[in-house]
């Protein structure tokens, strides 16, 4: 019998038995993949993706790991990998000439006060991002954008911790190094700061 207030894991194994028990999984983590995914690709694919988030989630819920007390990580994996997937549906939209706009897209949140200011430090940020590779830049937007921890980001991505903390290492120093370049010195040191705590 599951509890009252049942845990990731407990509403997934009785899911199997009662589809209604997947509920709990959607109500906990809707907005926050929603949030993450808005801030990848926009307010509305990011809507929509989410909703796809779960309906793969009660799909392979027996891909799982019921030992894990959360599925937060699990999650945050399958939403990674539709956002990966949009961007490369709009790399052949515009490979094939169609429009492209996604300026609703937003890299982090800006603190400046200033909009115009905002507006340049989001766009620098996100030039210095779109330099990286890959697969670390997935790394570093997963936890930039995502309260997981490194564990919690290499259970997401399915990749070593150890392979988290050198794409992260790595992402950061290129990003300073695009910013410095770039004359954003601010930024960089704010980067820099935000990688020491990480690391602390």
């Amino acid at each position: 019998m599951v509890a009252e207030d049942p845990t990731d894991s407990e509403a997934i194994r009785a899911s199997f038995e009662r589809p209604d028990a997947f509920e709990p999984i959607f109500d906990r983590h809707y907005g926050a993949i929603f949030r993450y995914l808005a801030r990848r690709v926009g307010q509305d694919s990011g809507a929509e993706l989410a909703s796809e988030v779960f309906t793969i989630a009660f799909a392979r819920r027996g891909t799982f790991h019921t030992d894990s007390p959360s599925a937060r990580p699990w999650l945050y994996g399958i939403a990674a990998n539709l956002a990966r997937r949009q961007a490369r549906t709009w790399k052949r939209r515009r490979r094939a000439g169609k429009r492209f706009n996604h300026t609703d897209a937003i890299w982090f949140d800006p603190a400046a006060e200033d909009r115009m200011d905002a507006e340049n430090l989001r766009s620098a940020l996100a030039d210095a991002v779109s330099k990286l590779r890959s697969t670390d830049r997935e790394v570093l937007l997963m936890h930039a954008l995502t309260d997981l921890t490194y564990r919690e980001v290499s259970e997401a991505l399915a990749i070593p911790i150890g392979t988290v903390r050198s794409r992260m290492s790595r992402a950061r120093r290129q990003v300073k190094e695009t910013l410095l370049a770039g004359g954003q010195v601010a930024l960089a040191a704010e980067l820099t700061e935000a990688g020491d705590a990480d690391a602390s």
